[in-house]
């Protein structure tokens, strides 16, 4: 510890000498500072405020929500480059250009972005934008909770990007592990990086947790009953129960490292009695119900995809719905398996074995319902659907070899190996990431009246799935053939032809992440060309019968839902029943400025308690507390949309031209 003003904090912390790192930050600094030019430049100061920074609207957030996950998806795939051609590279005498202390950041980063600022933003992203809809909702329960969990998660963000040019990241893999992550090993500020900007982030999912769980089951439409409900907002409310039971043990142990390293306790250190085991399984006691808070909004939107996309109802609506609550229960009991290494005996490693395999068969029943939801559908080849065709190989295939890795004896060998990353990105990519992008390209023209290009979307898609193999199945080779995990050189000959294979798959991904943006960017500049404003794919569910985008209050009038198909079993009727409806006023919520002032608060304490700045973290945690009194005392009276402005506001939207269907 040290008692200057700064704390550790100096000039020697930032890297300028770094030909990679230095770049890197500048260029993230710079591409900051031309967007504030931008919107200064084009006076949009105002909009930006009032309509996204302080607005309580749950579409607005889940956009929001998306964009970062976008932008972060971007950096963490540039450090998957930067890992693959280091390996492609590093073999022999020749030592690559990554040295093992910044390889060993890049990787944790890596890990540390994909699952907390990729994965959990867009498929939380997705459930603010859609869920409400679905129930008949005009918005959350908490609306400003729902604002604060953002900025608080986007506080997050920013430690985890200042950490890529002040100081460093963690050098300990995405798990942090001590002995690895106690100061003896880590004396620099690369955990506190990690224990910060997780605690921020953790504190805000916590939070949307609680939101959604109290939305769906307080907050439906009169008549939706649990069992009308659509699919989707079943995975959601198995995911955000599965948020409010783990995510307390993810806050509760990195505050336990954080004393550890602060204090000097020993709950993870051998000394004084502490046990660097508890950490592990506590961890994983949140990390393994993580992978299903990760894939279970997959499932959801594979569910949408398949029935809108065949034409049919979907098939085994009810065992679909008994599935997803025994994936939720089932995800609690299987931790143990990610280290049957650690000694734990026959028994226990037997018991975790057996309930690891368990959890397969209701993943299994909702891969055949979906098969036979299209099963003599009239199945239309749309750029979701070939993302959900794609998910059902590719997840399987990490599916099996999962349970390969559920028995303790293959573990013991395979576990520490290139077979568990190709596994573990068989499974999260192959539907995690493969769900998000369905999801994003199906729920993209109603969230903007705006379709994507179908062309630029089926080749991203292409590019994406023949890289990605190209990727990952040479890493299965490479694990059977010893190559171990978080090496970044390596002298085996045999090992040199699979990593070349790998960078190349790289490239291919690479190609299919430039076509996704130029997707975006296309349909934004051709936007009348793709315009909508009803129902761009002939869908199921109540968020159709809204216009495309939907206006700030949802519905002009709270359906009554007597189907688990609403819009689809009564499309006209409904709309005729909305056209000539008697309108009422509309409460709406305010906006509130207190979520993005206590987001920057916390950045502001987060920043001081990784540099031992102890008054600026003093003052941001102060500030964050302050901004949370001025919310309690705002006042809650929100914002009425009269009986007439509804009228005027729904007779607008019906003279716009509909979609044509070419």
């Amino acid at each position: 510890m040290t008692s200057s003003l700064f704390g550790k904090l100096s000039w020697s912390s930032i890297p300028f000498s770094n030909p990679i790192i230095m770049p890197a930050f500048g260029g993230m600094i710079f591409l900051v500072l031309l967007i504030l030019v931008l919107v200064t430049v084009f006076k949009k100061w105002s909009y930006v405020w009032n309509e996204w920074f302080t607005s309580v609207d749950h579409k607005r957030i889940g956009v929001m929500y998306i964009i970062v996950a976008i932008v972060m998806g971007i950096r963490g795939f540039a450090d998957a480059v930067l890992m693959r051609s280091q390996l492609a590279m590093a073999y022999g005498a020749n030592q690559g250009y990554l040295p093992p202390e910044h390889y060993d950041q890049i990787f944790s980063g890596h890990g540390v972005i994909m699952i907390f600022f990729v994965a959990m933003p867009f498929v939380i992203g997705l459930m603010n934008y859609a869920v409400p809809l679905q129930i008949g909702a005009r918005d959350v329960s908490f609306p400003f909770m729902n604002n604060l969990s953002f900025w608080l998660f986007f506080a997050g963000v920013v430690l985890m990007n200042l950490s890529l040019g002040i100081g460093e990241f963690a050098k300990t893999g995405w798990v942090a592990y001590p002995p690895l992550s106690e100061p003896a090993y880590s004396p620099g500020v690369g955990v506190d990086y990690y224990i910060w900007a997780l605690e921020l982030s953790g504190a805000g999912t916590l939070m949307t947790g609680i939101n959604f769980f109290v939305t769906i089951l307080k907050e439906r439409a009169p008549g939706m009953k649990l069992m009308k409900m659509p699919v989707f907002t079943w995975t959601a409310l198995g995911t955000n129960m599965l948020i409010i039971g783990a995510f307390p043990i993810l806050t509760v142990l990195l505050l336990l490292l954080a004393l550890d390293r602060y204090v000097g306790t020993h709950f993870f250190t051998n000394a004084a009695g502490g046990n660097m085991m508890l950490y592990v399984n506590l961890f994983w006691a949140w990390g393994h119900p993580e992978v299903y808070i990760l894939v279970l909004p997959a499932f959801g939107v594979f569910s949408e995809v398949a029935a809108t996309f065949s034409g049919k109802r979907l098939f085994g609506y009810t065992s679909m719905i008994y599935a997803t609550m025994a994936i939720t229960v089932i995800s609690y009991l299987v931790w143990l398996h990610h280290f049957f290494t650690m000694g734990a005996g026959g028994n226990v490693n037997s018991v975790f074995s057996i309930s690891t395999m368990i959890i397969a068969i209701p993943t299994g029943v909702k891969i055949f319902n979906w098969i036979f939801t299209m099963y003599r559908g009239r199945v239309r080849l749309t750029t979701p659907m070939l993302w959900m065709l794609g998910f059902i190989v590719t997840f399987v295939i990490g599916g099996m070899s999962g349970v390969m890795l559920s028995i303790p004896g293959a573990d013991f060998v395979l576990h520490n190996s290139q077979f568990l990353i190709a596994h573990f990105h068989n499974t999260i990519i192959g539907g995690t990431v493969f769900g998000a992008i369905a999801g994003y390209t199906y729920w993209f023209p109603k969230a903007f009246g705006v379709r994507l290009n179908e062309k630029l979307g089926k080749s991203a898609f292409w590019f994406f799935i023949t890289g990605f193999y190209t990727v990952f199945v040479p890493l299965y080779v490479l694990g059977f053939m010893g190559m171990t995990r978080r090496i970044n050189h390596y002298d085996n000959p045999a090992w040199r032809f699979p990593n070349y294979i790998a960078a190349f798959g790289i490239v291919l991904l690479g190609i299919s992440v430039a076509l996704l943006v130029a997707q975006l960017v296309w349909s934004i500049y051709k936007r009348k060309e793709y315009r909508v404003t009803g129902d761009p794919w002939d869908g199921r569910t109540l968020e159709w019968s809204v216009s495309s985008p939907p206006p700030p209050y949802n519905f002009p009038v709270i359906p009554h839902v007597t189907d688990i198909d609403p819009y689809w079993g009564a499309k006209r009727e409904a709309r005729q029943e909305v056209k000539h409806a008697e309108y009422h006023d509309i409460h709406m919520p305010k906006n509130t400025p207190s979520g993005f002032f206590i987001g920057v608060s916390a950045v502001l304490f987060g920043f001081g308690m990784i540099w031992y700045i102890w008054w600026l973290a003093i003052a941001g945690f102060a500030a964050s507390i302050l901004f949370l009194i001025i919310e309690t005392t705002r006042d809650e009276t929100g914002y009425h949309i009269t009986a007439d402005e509804v009228a005027q506001i729904e007779k607008e939207r019906a003279a716009t031209p509909q979609e044509s269907e070419a």
